[in-house]
Order: C-alpha cells, then structure tokens, then sequence
C-alpha cells in the first residue's frame, strides 16, 4: 500500500541523510485531497525528524525543509519535489501513481492497505476482546449496544491485520440479581412465557420481583438465601439458573446474527464463582485482606487508607463480588490464552473498577496486568423507540428496519429488491453505526432517529447508497473490459483526487489501528464517498470512447472495492442495491 512509493522517498532521503529507510517511513505521510488545488502526494515532516532535537526554531525548520529538498532528486517515481511550511513534498509520477494504485486495489482485493510499509514488522500477536457483556434478566440497554459495535470494530481490525482474537462476551450471569430472580420466578414465573420469550419474561419477572422485594422483607429475604444456594451450589437452584442462562444465550445468538456479530466464547461471571475463592485466599495469603467491622473483605490500594482507593471484594456472608470474578476471570484468561492484550471495552463509568482491577492483578505478582487495557466510551442520551424507553437491543434492530422500510417506500427502486427487509436492516444500521462512530468513542452524544436516517450528507445511509450506485455501474457496464486500461485517460482532477485519496487508506488504518477510534475510517470513507459523487456526475461511462469508459469503470470500482473494505471493518455490511 502507497504503493511502495513512502519506501522509495524514504531510500532516496536515508542516503542523503544517513538514516535508516525505517527510521524514515512513518515521518512521510500521504497529502490530504484539497477542494482548492492539486496537492503533492506525500510530505515529509521536518519537524518529526529533529524531535529528538528541541534547539530549532521555527525558521530553522524552514530553512532545514528548503536545504533538504535541494539535495534531493527527482526520479522515475517522484516527478516533481518542492517545500511548504516545515515539508518537503514530494509529487509521484502520475501515470505510475494511477497504474499502480488500482492495480494494487484490485489485486490485494480485502487486504490493501494492510500490507503496507507502515504495518511491516508488525509481530502478530494473542488478543482477547471482551465486549457486549449484558446482564441475563436486566435491560440490554443501549450502553451495551455500543460495546458491542465497539468491541466488534476494534476486533475486525486486529483480526484484519492478522493478530489472533479471541471475542468474548462476559455474561452478567450471576450475582444478587439471581437470587432475586430465582426468587421471582417461583413466585410470578410461567414455563411457557420463558420459553416463547426468555429475555423478556425474566425481564419482566425481575422487575416485579424488585418492586415486592422493596415491601417485603420475607421475599429480600428469601432471594438472599437463593443466591447462597447458587453460590454453594444447590443442583435445584442451579439447574434453574442454567435454564435461564440458556434460553438467553440462546436469544441472543439470534438477535447478535443480526447486527453481524458473532462471538468464539459466552463466558460469564458464574464461571468464576469457585475461582474467586481463590483469589479471595491469594490476596490474603499476601497480606492483602482487610475485614472491615460491618463483616466484609476489602484490598487497600493506596496502602494508607485513602476511602477512594478501597476496594471490596467480598460480602459479608462470604459471597463473591463483581470486582473479585474480574480478577478470576483474568487469571484464567491468561492460563487459558496466554494472551498478548485483552481489551475490555465497557462504558466510562467503569473506568475506576478496571484501574482497581488492574492494580490488584499487579500487587498480586500479576507483570502481565499491564497487558490489560480498558476501551471506554460515552453515554448515549435519547434513543427511545415510538414505544418508549430502549429496553432490549431487538427493539432498537426493529425500529432501524422498519423506519428505513419507510423511508426506501417512497424510492421506486426498493419495489425491485428481492430482500427489502433484509435491506433495510442492513442500510439502517450502518446508518447507526457511523453515527455512533463519527466522533471520539468517550463522548457522549445525543441520539437522533431523523439525523440518523439522513439520505444526504456524512451518514452511514449516503455511504450504503454510494456503494450501491458504482456497484451498479460495474452491473450495467460489465467487467468485460477491465483486463487493461490506459492511465493517461485518467488525468482529470476528479480522478487524480480520488486517486491520491486511496493512497492514504493505510494511514487511516494505521491511525486506527494506534487508538482505536474507528472515526478515523469514518471520515476517510465519508470523503471516498463525496469524492466518488463528484466523479460519477462527471466522468460519464455511458458516452465516452471504449478506453476512456474502461478506466473510468476502473477507478469506480477500486472506490467501491475500499468503500466495502473500510465498510466490512467497522462492522457493517455493504448493500449492493437500495
């Protein structure tokens, strides 16, 4: 990617500036497209290679960007090199950059922008993601619908880049809750409903349970001593706790199929109930344990006494706690593993519980903590459907197909689609999925269904329309003459932008790939998009010459083939009519 052309400035400066080409290689960064005027191709920064060096002044660099580039020549790859502030730019020879580009589009299909120089080197490693995490009984409110397309995105791209993922959605399987539950089903429970309906019987059980439980003390009572049967392990209590855990894992494999996301393990918190007695007799044997007077365990992290840097990790009737089955579930992960990082991507409010996590698996002799990382993100306000608050994910997936329906009815080609349910699904969330993903994932940002569904301008419903219509350029037109192309025929400024614009789809990547914000790839594919607007106004196919309209046809379909691309990673499926 970039064609090997980031390389060969990097080789022609490491001569003249005695470094190492790999020193050089991510100091050389692809030219954004500009509206105003052809820009160069690539830059070098000179301000990124004297970083090590802090004496020089702004007009140094000046002066130190115009020196280098008199020493510099042109070649057969760079055709034209000259400065700006603080940059060396370098243009590339145009018909190299054209031929080269599309043909490398084409033959890397799915894999370019990943073989680039940026990414050589790269040590392929064990990766663990943990996300979506809904608690069985209670709201799949919206907070996980975000993890999970978070957590599903920063997955495609590790796995994309070819490290080995692990994707694991860690169940809210047990607790307090379970007594209550429990509880609750033997009181308002029906066999029937659980299995028509299991996340919305238990849900509804367990909120009526809540309510008794609140003016009854024999049923808080009574959902206490559930819990420690579970946690003891009584078979009666147990045996109903798995029904539950079944039917709605179930449930959600099903509803998970839908989104396009699947997961190579349901763990769970019940997994580490045995365990977290371990940990629990670990941290003691460390003289790490503090009973405190009310009867509970607690580890001081501050090792003063500091409240806020207390955490407990045991109730006072010896039960487990949500932190304590975290630091099971860490260990076991790394035997189970032997992972490289594990990624933990839940809301922001979680952020003290993770640092907790994370100190106590170092104080417990744990190196490898530091392996561990905690992806936040922000609160959604607002997503409600036209029956009220989000409750389930399955309200939110059916609220998506049946306003896009809507809005496709009034569009005369949805009559021709074979799937226009499946279509509308599939349009709609994309629509959601680049709203959620356009800014940085620790905002919060308000929700907005008519925002959301925008057929123009930067929505995941232009992007899907887009793909749409050069997709059926390539129908209409054929592939027949796409063997050959003459590039001299794509010298326009339409298709030189879009061209330069392919070219930095590895740098967007790589910046992804860094902090793992997938905004980056939104807003390089929105652009692709505009881009790919602009292009298909004006460079006909329909009426131009044979050569001209099969390298016009070309470069559509490398714009098409990187749409889909950067589409696939962000989790979304690209439609091919609408």
């Amino acid at each position: 990617m970039a064609c090997g052309f980031r390389r060969s400035i990097a080789c022609q400066l490491s001569r003249v500036l005695d470094l190492p080409p790999e020193y050089l290689i991510k100091s050389i960064s692809a030219v954004p497209i500009s509206r105003k005027e052809e820009v160069a191709d690539f830059q070098l920064s000179v301000d990124s290679l004297l970083e090590h060096n802090n004496g020089h002044s702004r007009p140094d660099i000046q002066l130190q960007a115009m020196r280098l580039a008199e020493k510099l020549k042109c070649d057969t790859v760079v055709s034209e090199i000259s400065t700006g502030p603080g940059t060396v730019n370098f243009k590339i020879n145009r018909e190299l950059l054209t031929k080269t580009v599309l043909q490398e589009v084409i033959e890397d299909g799915s894999k370019y922008g990943l073989k680039s120089e940026l990414f050589s080197g790269l040590p392929q490693k064990k990766i663990v993601v943990e996300f979506s995490s809904p608690n069985v009984a209670k709201k799949f409110h919206v907070g996980h619908l975000r993890s999970t397309i978070i957590g599903n995105f920063i997955a495609n791209l590790k796995e994309a880049l070819g490290h080995q993922v692990t994707r694991i959605n860690y169940l809210g399987d047990w607790g307090m809750q379970f007594g209550l539950l429990g509880t609750g089903f033997q009181l308002f429970g029906y066999e029937e409903k659980l299995q028509s309906n299991p996340l919305q019987h238990l849900f509804e059980v367990y909120v009526q349970v809540n309510k008794e439980a609140a003016d009854d003390k024999n049923v808080a009572k009574s959902a206490h001593e559930f819990f420690q049967r579970l946690e003891l392990g009584d078979t009666q209590a147990l045996a109903l706790w798995q029904k539950f855990r079944d039917l709605s894992i179930e449930e959600y494999i099903r509803i998970y199929k839908r989104l396009g996301v699947h997961f190579d393990d349901y763990s769970g918190e019940s997994f580490y109930r045995e365990k977290s007695q371990e940990v629990l007799k670990l941290l003691d044997s460390k003289g790490l344990l503090q009973k405190t007077i009310k009867g509970t365990a607690v580890v001081d992290l501050s090792g003063n006494g500091d409240p806020s840097s207390i955490c407990t990790v045991m109730r006072s009737d010896g039960t487990s706690l949500y932190a304590t089955r975290d630091l099971a579930a860490a260990i076991d992960r790394m035997d189970k593993y032997n992972f490289d990082k594990m990624i933990y991507v839940t809301d922001k409010g979680q952020k003290k519980h993770f640092q907790q996590v994370f100190q106590m698996l170092q104080i417990m002799g744990y190196d490898w903590a530091e392996r561990c990382q905690h992806v936040p993100f922000g609160v959604v306000q607002g997503m409600k459907t036209r029956r009220g608050d989000v409750t389930f994910l399955e309200d939110v997936l059916n609220e998506i197909r049946l306003r896009m329906l809507q809005n496709m009815a009034s569009i005369k080609t949805t009559r021709e689609l074979e799937n226009p349910q499946e279509t509308a699904e599939r349009v709609g969330l994309a629509a959601l999925i680049i709203q959620d993903f356009r800014g940085f994932l620790l905002s919060d940002y308000q929700f907005s269904w008519d925002r959301v569904f925008q057929s123009r301008g930067d929505t995941g419903v232009f992007l899907q329309y887009t793909h749409a219509r050069l997709h059926s350029l390539e129908e209409t037109f054929g592939c027949g003459y796409l063997n050959d192309f003459n590039t001299a025929c794509l010298q326009e400024p339409q298709s030189v932008s879009i061209l330069q614009h392919l070219l930095r789809f590895d740098e967007v990547l790589y910046r992804s790939a860094q902090d793992l914000q997938p905004r980056h790839i939104v807003s390089y594919l929105l652009t692709l998009s505009h881009l790919a607007a602009v292009a298909h106004k004006t460079l006909h196919i329909k009426s131009s010459p044979p050569e001209v309209a099969g390298a016009r046809l070309h470069l559509f379909r490398a714009a098409r083939s990187v749409l889909a691309n950067g589409m696939k990673l962000l989790g979304i499926t690209p439609v091919c009519r609408m």
